[in-house]
């Protein structure tokens, strides 16, 4: 069986050029970069020069840049690398777990937060996040782009607000990098979150964007990699594979990347909304990034939509988040104000650069199929009949 992988939001499969970049670090050019001979010299070179490719990507300067295993360290090593104490941190209620149980484990060491609530566009309201200033304030975290639904946030306004009452400015932009233009002065952020693995760069690395003069405290002590910022050999072949995503993803950008997948989304959604009654699109009014929509399919529950989909070859994944064997509905989603009943029938589907529009076209037919078939086991939309 064929199978469709409409899951890009969850990991992107790596694009041949990246395999073919990295191959050479995987055998011949092993070295360690902190060594002095020509081998470690090999492995240095390789490391800074993706480096600037990722720094590039940001608009950055590569000195900015420190290496991670992926977004959940960054996200961590951005916050407990700043907070003590005594301060108080912003961020929002739709951010992802990275975000929130680093908060979480904050509080049980005496730092105050709020979050922030969103919109029913799954949108914070930067007035909201500047009624939450306090004078201990000491950063505020707000994602650029929501993992489940897309939205894009108001980051450039909050990163004014941000410099204006003196606070260090976080974001994760793990759903964002690769997908839409980034520019770290626009945004005027101290500190960003990105991944390798959401970007068809391989999983295990990411980077985490330092704005000079922020002195961050290392969660990992040993050697002096990455300006002591991040102890540990270098990921050698897994940073040449960002290096490499990075600059195909600039490419990518500036070809109009964005636009052509933004119409494949469009008429994955028109085709489903046109097609089927009791559909709607979460965050449809709002800026999103171009790959992923979230539907809501009235009459289904997530799980076995999901399961639906894999057995006829397709790959989507549930708005739904599964917790020691319970389903529980989407943090994001009722934060929106989604009852429990309407997050358990939203269905994300998030597209990567191997998507095809006949992949698109095989999946309009597929859904189509399930849907019928979902609803003709549920007793609540026969009822609506």
């Amino acid at each position: 069986m064929l199978r469709i992988y409409f899951d890009n939001n969850a990991t992107t499969p790596l694009l041949p050029e990246v395999f073919d970049a990295m191959q050479p670090y995987l055998l011949g050019s092993f070295g360690n970069a902190s060594s002095i001979h020509q081998q470690g010299q090999q492995a240095r070179k390789a490391v800074e020069e993706a480096r600037e490719y990722v720094a590039e990507m940001l608009g950055a300067r590569a000195s900015e840049i420190v290496f991670t295993s992926g977004g959940t360290e960054g996200d961590n090593l951005a916050l407990a690398g700043l907070v003590e104490p005594g301060d108080h941190v912003i961020t929002s209620m739709i951010e992802h777990h990275a975000v929130l149980n680093s908060c979480e484990r904050l509080e049980q060491m005496g730092v105050a937060v709020t979050y922030v609530p969103c919109g029913t566009d799954c949108v914070v309201r930067p007035e909201d996040v500047r009624a939450a200033l306090r004078p201990k304030t000491k950063l505020i975290s707000v994602m650029m782009a929501n993992n489940e639904t897309g939205a894009l946030q108001k980051v450039s306004e909050i990163g004014a607000i941000a410099r204006e009452a003196d606070v260090y400015f976080h974001t994760d932009a793990v759903q964002a990098a690769g997908k839409v233009a980034i520019d770290v002065e626009e945004i005027g952020c101290d500190l960003l979150t990105v991944a390798a693995h959401k970007m068809h760069g391989p999983q295990g690395v990411g980077a985490l964007y330092v704005r000079r003069g922020t002195l961050l405290r290392p969660m990992l002590v040993g050697g002096r990699q990455e300006r002591g910022r991040r102890a540990g050999t270098e990921n050698l072949a897994g940073i040449v594979g960002f290096g490499k995503a990075a600059e195909l993803a600039t490419q990518w950008l500036a070809s109009g990347g964005a636009e052509r997948m933004t119409a494949m989304r469009d008429r994955l959604e028109q085709g489903i909304t046109g097609a089927l009654k009791g559909v709607r699109v979460n965050s449809a009014t709002t800026a999103r990034v171009p790959n992923t929509s979230n539907m809501i399919f009235d009459g289904t529950e997530g799980e076995g939509f999901v399961i639906a989909m894999d057995l006829k070859g397709i790959s989507v994944s549930t708005g739904a988040a599964c917790s020691s064997g319970a389903i529980e509905p989407s943090h994001v989603l009722t934060a929106m104000g989604l009852s429990g009943e309407e997050a358990r029938g939203s269905i994300r589907f998030s597209l990567g650069k191997q998507n095809t529009e006949e992949e698109v076209g095989r999946v309009l037919e597929v859904v189509a199929e399930v849907v019928a078939k979902l609803r003709e086991m549920s007793p609540a939309w026969a009822g609506r009949q």
